[in-house]
């Protein structure tokens, strides 16, 4: 797992050249927006916060039990009367401090294709758990989430607390990175998987009840969706939980790098061309033979670590360097390959897209 200290969207940068001051000095004040959905349903965003009583928090103890924010995105008989918010202006801040020349508040105004209020729609429906990256909030999965939920899924992005630049709860009060301190070590890197399969385990507890959500959820029908250190953690929550029936890992490097044993499929591992071939990361290497049953590993080119998250659109909105593969492009190609695995093993839907490379994405390499 790549070490990353510095704010998301800074992050996100990394694999670019350096911001020149003239280019900063010309960022975009437009506002930002999100890519339209393509399923049929309007989708409903709810938050949730959620204590597990029975944890302390693994990064600051002395905050008492541990606390999570969870983003749920869903598909809803009609859309509510308030567009969902996409982050909180204090969660943008922290966000965007690094670039004095973009607004402060520019991700909390970020236009998204939710509505707040809305009434949800059927029952019996797939839930997808969504893990972002490290030092990620769970808001820049939301373009993927979006996207789930207008085709009739129960997506449910997890915050993973002192672990996100910047978490605001109920209360006002927002944390921040603790987890960021320290060195990069093996150790620090299972001690991350580690907290994270027990959140989402936990969360998955709490939305599987018979109450509340719990009536919307379909039981036998969970799989996860992990990003970078969330995509690592994706194979371990499946061995640890029962639950969980499929998973991707998008762009996220394998910690341990060798599996102790057999890796439980279906599995999808999707992830740049500059990092995710047989020749780049030795980790994608090593667990691949390792995984039983259906699998798949995909590289899109000409993409960067960010690619797979909302930043994908987000960084030439406001003026900031991207790779060259566009935003828009990168965003429908997550969703059409994400969905369709999901589609496949959640739904039963035979996918075509994942039997071959198709001509409407030359972009994507299969290796096998």
């Amino acid at each position: 797992m790549k070490r990353q200290l510095i704010v998301a969207l800074g992050v996100a940068l990394l694999a670019t050249p350096a911001v020149p001051a003239q280019a900063q000095a010309q960022a975009k004040t437009a506002g930002t927006s999100l890519p339209a959905p393509t399923g049929k349903y309007p989708v409903g965003l709810a938050s949730l916060h959620l204590v597990d009583a029975d944890r302390p928090d693994p990064w600051v103890p002395q905050d008492g039990p541990r606390q999570l924010m969870v983003s749920l995105w869903y598909p809803a008989a009609k859309a509510g009367t308030r567009a969902a918010p996409y982050m909180t202006p204090q969660e943008s801040a922290l966000i965007v401090k690094p670039y004095p020349n973009v607004p402060a508040d520019t991700l909390a105004k970020t236009r998204t294709n939710a509505t707040v209020n809305a009434k949800p729609l059927g029952r019996s429906l797939p839930l997808v758990l969504v893990s972002p990256g490290f030092s990620f909030p769970r808001a820049t999965m939301t373009s993927l989430a979006e996207d789930l939920a207008s085709k009739g899924y129960l997506v449910a992005a997890v915050e993973h607390t002192y672990e996100s630049v910047a978490t605001t709860f109920p209360d006002g009060r927002t944390t921040t990175c603790a987890a960021c301190a320290g060195e990069n070590t093996e150790e620090r890197g299972a001690a991350i998987a580690k907290s994270r399969v027990l959140d989402l385990s936990f969360v998955l507890d709490r939305l599987t009840a018979k109450s509340g959500w719990g009536r919307l959820v379909d039981r036998s029908r969970i799989g996860v969706v992990g990003f970078s250190a969330g995509g690592n953690a994706t194979p371990q929550l499946m061995a640890a939980d029962r639950r969980v029936r499929a998973g991707v890992n998008l762009d996220g490097s394998y910690n341990p790098k060798q599996p102790t044993g057999r890796v439980r499929g279906p599995l999808l591992m999707m992830g740049t061309k500059g990092n995710h071939t047989p020749a780049g990361d030795v980790s994608w290497v090593n667990w691949w033979p390792k995984v039983n049953g259906w699998k798949r590993w995909l590289s899109v080119a000409d993409t960067d670590h960010a690619s797979f998250t909302d930043y994908a659109v987000i960084r030439p909105q406001v003026g900031l360097p991207a790779p060259a593969l566009g935003g828009e492009r990168t965003v429908s190609i997550t969703r059409a390959y994400v969905g369709a695995f999901l589609d496949r093993h959640l739904r039963q839907e035979r996918e075509s897209l994942l039997d071959k490379p198709s001509k409407d994405f030359p972009e994507v390499t299969f290796w096998r």
